[in-house]
């Protein structure tokens, strides 16, 4: 596995995928400059296990929330699509089919889909998230299950060593949780997996997979969806809510996780948040704050234009990708609104 990780071909496909989209960037242009000489120079580092991972950038994104996302250096990230090229395939087989996030064939459309089919199907929905779900991964516990499907001892130093040039890139925003057992020094566990890593996000899908099997096996839950930290179950019994609550709450505390406060048991005619809509059994609905949010930022890029500041491609783009993301939900008139075009409602 180790080999094929190292080769050539591999490690030229992990720099188009983690050159894709990218490729006017200054750091992403200076390694393209001298492709063949830094990809030979990384070969040799990954093949000697002398290769050590760089230090991060952090800053902070405020949409959809607030979150920390630190950013590797550009060499560190062709490494990630390197490694996640050779072992992916070994957990994806294992993924249950309804988890949604950074999935090939999924995405948040598909699971939105999904949601709305079960909406159909189930009279009552239970929605939750997980509290500060990245910081609070736990690396003992994500090394212990990653390595019972990697048994190449040098794909786990690897791993061993992207894992931990992640450990406290998100203390500063985690709120230290006891656990039944643990004693003083279990503020000391390793723990985080820096958002904006390709590992993470793989490696966060691994870290819930045992816990979507649970969902389903154990609890036969007949309706499910998860994506990332964000968990959907369907019943048409109130009590079995109530009851599965419990039991999650139990489960993720052996994971180290913990729900956020608030989660119960509503009708799906009421309408169910998930991934910026309001799903209903028969429609969806952009949540407001993210029609507000993009109506702020239109106007803003509008008076950038007029002053001449930005191309008028860079506007029809992100407005392209709004109404692109927007039009999953019955917003035809919020779309006619935002943008000042006439819509007949009939």
């Amino acid at each position: 596995m180790y080999a094929q990780l190292t080769s050539w071909d591999n490690l030229l496909l992990a720099y188009r995928r983690a050159s894709k989209g990218k490729r006017h960037q200054a750091v992403v242009a200076t390694f393209e400059h001298r492709l063949e000489d830094h990809l030979f120079e990384l070969q040799a580092q990954l093949r000697e296990q002398t290769y050590q991972p760089g230090p991060y950038t952090h800053f902070f994104i405020h949409e959809p929330k607030r979150r920390l996302i630190s950013a590797a250096p550009f060499r560190d990230r062709v490494v990630h699509h390197a490694l996640c090229n050779v072992i992916e395939s070994v957990f994806e087989r294992a993924f249950i089919h309804d988890s949604y996030a950074n999935r090939l064939g999924k995405g948040t459309h598909r699971a939105l889909q999904r949601v709305q089919t079960y909406a159909r199907r189930f009279r009552y929905a239970l929605s939750c998230d997980l509290r500060q779900f990245f910081p609070s991964i736990d690396h003992a516990i994500m090394r212990r299950i990653l390595t019972r499907r990697v048994h190449d001892t040098q794909v786990r130093w690897l791993i061993d060593a992207v894992l931990g040039s992640g450990e406290g890139a998100l203390s500063e925003v985690y709120d230290m949780v006891y656990f039944p057992g643990d004693d003083l020094f279990a503020a000391l566990r390793p723990r985080g997996l820096p958002i904006g890593n390709l590992t993470s996000q793989f490696w966060a899908n691994v870290y819930l997979n045992g816990f979507d099997h649970f969902v389903k096996r154990t609890l036969k839950c007949p309706g499910y969806v998860r994506y990332v930290d964000d968990l959907l179950l369907f019943a048409d019994d109130k009590a079995r809510l109530w009851q599965w609550k419990g039991e999650l709450e139990d489960r993720l505390a052996a994971l180290r996780l913990v729900m956020h406060a608030g989660a119960h048991p509503r009708p799906v005619t009421e309408g169910i948040p998930f991934l910026g809509f309001i799903v209903f059994p028969q429609r969806r609905r952009l949540k407001r704050r993210k029609g507000v949010h993009f109506q702020r930022c239109y106007r803003t890029l509008l008076a950038a234009f007029q002053a001449r500041r930005l191309p008028a491609a860079q506007i029809t783009a992100s407005v392209q990708a709004w109404v692109n993301h927007a039009r999953y939900g019955n917003t035809v008139g919020l779309r006619a609104a935002v943008l000042g075009y006439p819509h007949d409602p009939s």
